[in-house]
């Protein structure tokens, strides 16, 4: 069995003290296991950055507790908890002028004393994490010349530096385009894979999430933390229980989000594939629903894919016009019904 690294017991997070307290969460329970990405996820407001602030050492839990490798987090110093967790956190400083290197060099901090002069081994380090994170290229770059998706790899590459075992990081694929956000993802895989460094990270990328993870922990308001692999969790439909709006389907099958669409009209289609799919999903965001043709239809379709893909309009069993383009057909479909 793997090594338990960090551990929330009876957790309550919030803001403010005492009567002026106010609960985000209550009675918390959960663990984090050596070298696996645990992703948090839920609502917004439902407390995933408290939570995250609140493991950091950030802000103090209103009871319960929050102990790394048995050490209860509310008694270890500043320097100690730093040496124990690295934390990218969503409202980064960016550092004025500095380059990726300099940057990365700050997670040695705990490590370099009073001025910060990095030694051999602390450059050494330093060039790895740089290495690691793809971004070797851009070592003397300034972090202003940077995109969104290589200064998230750059303070990623700065809590490698710091040498941890936790790496913490509140939504760390927000407000990027979805290709650095799964590059970002994958990296984080692959540090847990190839370090055996647990990372922990709150986000919002429940699709990627639900490939990368190892674990997912689901918070929603007024109920336990729900916790297990995205299959189990899929198997036990927690996600139709949390995720589940008006509108709105999550697809336990594809591990996907669906809108239910509001049908108007129906159409017959004779054929299957990657065809059917997409001219399936085209005719219902026209509220039109597709069904398999297995009696006389006024209209329908027949999908043809001998070499050129054709879509064959039919009316009255008159072919209407023949088409390649999704787009046309459903256009003609649109007005024949």
């Amino acid at each position: 069995m793997k090594k338990e690294i960090l551990n929330i017991n009876k957790l309550t997070i919030g803001y403010g003290k005492g009567k002026r307290s106010k609960v985000v969460h209550a009675g918390l329970n959960a663990s984090m296991y050596e070298g696996e990405l645990l992703c948090l996820l839920g609502e917004n407001g439902t407390g995933k950055s408290t939570l995250i602030r609140t493991i950091c050492g950030f802000q103090a839990a209103l009871d319960g507790e929050a102990s790394m490798l048995g050490k209860n987090l509310l008694n270890l110093s500043e320097k100690e908890l730093s040496k124990m967790a690295a934390v990218v956190l969503t409202d980064r400083v960016i550092v004025p002028n500095a380059t990726v290197e300099e940057l990365v060099g700050l997670g040695r901090s705990p490590y370099t004393g009073t001025f910060g002069i990095l030694n051999e081994e602390d450059k050494r380090i330093v060039h790895s994490a740089i290495q690691k994170c793809g971004i070797l290229h851009k070592k003397k770059e300034r972090l202003s010349n940077l995109s969104d998706g290589e200064k998230q790899k750059a303070f990623i590459a700065k809590a490698l530096a710091q040498d941890t075992l936790v790496i913490i990081l509140d939504e760390p694929t927000a407000f990027l385009d979805m290709p650095s956000r799964v590059e970002i993802i994958h990296l984080l895989r692959q540090i847990a894979n190839t370090s055996g460094k647990s990372v922990l990270m709150s986000t919002h990328d429940l699709d990627l999430a639900m490939q990368m993870a190892d674990r997912l922990w689901l918070l929603t308001a007024h109920k336990p933390l729900m916790i297990g692999s995205p299959e189990d969790l899929l198997l036990t439909n927690e996600f139709q229980t949390i995720f589940q709006k008006s509108g709105i389907e999550f697809d336990n099958r594809t591990g996907l989000f669906r809108v239910e669409y509001d049908f108007q009209a129906s159409v017959s289609v004779q054929g299957h594939g990657f065809e059917y799919v997409l001219l399936r999903r085209a005719l219902a965001r026209k509220g039109i629903k597709t069904t398999q043709k297995d009696k006389e239809e006024p209209v329908w379709v027949e999908i043809s894919n001998q070499g050129e893909v054709l879509f064959n309009l039919y009316k009255n069993n008159v072919c209407v016009t023949r088409e390649t383009s999704v787009e046309r057909v459903v256009t003609h479909i649109c007005k024949l019904l």
